[in-house]
């Protein structure tokens, strides 16, 4: 029997931007869902989500997950495709960074909005 390869969706938010930061977090088709994680922009939003999704999979012992999730720019950044040009951003990226130490994702992959659980589960929250 083959076993397959853990998909973890991440999605952030913030209300307005800046704003209250909230995230989610979709693994094993439960939801994890975050909403004391202060205040900022969308993309700090995104970084965090990031960084929930990688704690939630090493949580569950995971030792092959793939990370996905529609914030392109933020997937980028974590790939090493692109810089993080501000000091938060920056921040954010060195917490990933020493997290992978412990278990690193297989990928970190984009995907449409439409195929985010984790931002429909945010959605969800909202009424839309």
């Amino acid at each position: 029997m083959t076993k397959h390869r853990l998909k973890v969706y991440f999605d952030g938010g913030c209300r307005p931007n800046p704003g209250r930061i909230e995230v989610a977090v979709v693994a094993r088709g439960k939801a994890y869902l975050f909403d004391d994680l202060g205040q900022g922009s969308n993309t700090s939003a995104e970084w965090l989500a990031l960084i929930k999704a990688l704690e939630v999979a090493q949580g569950l012992g995971e030792a092959d997950f793939m990370l996905l999730g529609d914030a392109r720019v933020v997937i980028d950044q974590a790939n090493g495709l692109n810089k993080c040009r501000s000091q938060p951003l920056q921040a954010h990226q060195a917490r990933f960074v020493a997290l992978v130490q412990v278990a690193a994702p297989a990928r970190i992959r984009w995907i449409a909005r439409a195929q985010n659980l984790a931002g429909i589960a945010l959605a969800a929250r909202h009424g839309r």
